[in-house]
């Protein structure tokens, strides 16, 4: 099989902006990118645009505007997963040969909502009973503070990591510094949870380039390799479920250190998903950073921020950068090439050769979850 590399990438700071189209906010993220890759339109062979709110053809709405018309374009909705779904398609596209330069678009607009939780589909029984994002997550708080030798301290540490990390990202949609008393004394959203816990509604787009080993060397360029691709949707299950132990993320954690050969203790950066600061804690021990019963630890150590172990979102992750669903993944992406190539500013993490990315997709009942994409990275 061949393999794909990122050789271009872009995003534009995640915020919000009202007045946008869908194309309005991707197109800029996709010029920046092409110029990124040293390429013209007319170079794209092929366009997977992950969204979730987008509606009907979003991706052939955004690349017609820069003129690409032809060429094949598919659209992937897949809720918070989209995106890193997206990049999953193409990199199995190029690595089976038919593809040379494949575009990755990821978008999604949240303010045409007003604010407030995320619609969801009002025909799953959950749904009907209130079970909404927040409460999920604030479940799994309270289950993790009966389960874990850990406080409400450790949750508000990890938006306060967070915002450190946000605050020397120009890409993000928080930029300041917040103290756990902060945290900690914002509005309550699901308890334990407060407002500073949970990730802000916004809007973004990202883009990269993929390229496979001819395309790459034609290029010239630096590039990070994609080691592992995985994708996994949650196994059919009823009654209980362990909101500690989320085994779609850790079996495509498995998977993903199967196929790329090396495994946690070989990254550097890391990208999860961190739509609410409980989530980090349950990711660390899923992803296999840290032992089962020692994220709080870990983090309170120091092991998850610069000087650490591995540095987890040093983009800000979704807490500070923010989490516009169908965007997130391609954004984490974004972020993976530019610590792996040295261009990621401030907040470059020293040394960066390998890293990881994680995001999943929602929730349904009769899953364990929506879906789960996993992807290691390497610097070419």
């Amino acid at each position: 099989m061949s393999q794909a590399y990122i050789v271009g990438a872009a995003m534009i700071p995640m915020g919000k902006y009202k007045d946008s189209s869908y194309s309005g906010l991707a197109v800029p993220a996709v010029l920046a990118a092409l110029d990124s890759a040293g390429i013209g339109a007319k170079a794209i062979e092929a366009v997977v645009c992950g969204h979730a709110f987008g509606g009907m053809l979003t991706g052939q709405r955004i690349v017609k505007e820069i003129g690409i018309g032809s060429v094949p374009v598919t659209n992937v909705d897949n809720a918070c997963s989209g995106g890193a779904t997206a990049l999953h398609i193409a990199a199995k596209d190029i690595q089976a040969g038919r593809h040379d330069i494949v575009m990755v678009i990821g978008v999604d607009k949240l303010t045409q909502f007003g604010g407030g939780t995320l619609p969801l589909v009002v025909e799953d029984p959950e749904v009907r009973q209130g079970v909404v994002m927040p409460a999920i997550y604030a479940m799994r708080a309270r289950r993790y503070l009966h389960e874990r030798d850990a406080g409400i301290e450790d949750l508000a540490n990890v938006s306060v990591k967070a915002r450190r990390h946000g605050a020397r990202n120009p890409y993000a949609q928080f930029r300041s510094e917040v103290t756990v008393e902060q945290v900690l004394q914002s509005r309550p959203i699901a308890d334990p949870l407060t407002l500073m816990q949970c990730c802000p509604t916004g809007d973004g787009a990202a883009c990269v380039i993929l390229a496979s080993e001819s395309g790459r060397r034609k290029l010239g360029l630096p590039a990070v390799r994609i080691a592992a691709s995985i994708l996994h949707s949650g196994q059919v299950t009823a009654g209980f479920r362990d909101m500690l132990r989320p085994t779609i993320s850790s079996d495509s954690a498995h998977d993903a250190y199967e196929a790329a050969g090396f495994g946690p203790e070989a990254l550097d950066v890391v990208e999860l998903h961190d739509a609410f600061s409980i989530a980090e804690l349950v990711y660390y021990e899923a992803l296999g950073l840290c032992p089962e019963g020692e994220s709080a630890r870990y983090l309170r150590e120091g092991k998850t921020t610069y000087g650490g172990d591995v540095v987890v979102n040093p983009s800000g992750g979704l807490l500070s950068k923010g989490h516009p669903v169908g965007a997130s993944g391609v954004a984490q992406a974004v972020e993976v090439y530019w610590q792996l190539t040295g261009q990621a500013g401030e907040r470059q993490v020293p040394g960066a050769r390998r890293a990881m990315s994680h995001v999943t997709g929602g929730g349904i009942a009769g899953l364990d979850h929506g879906a789960c994409t996993v992807h290691l990275y390497e610097a070419a």
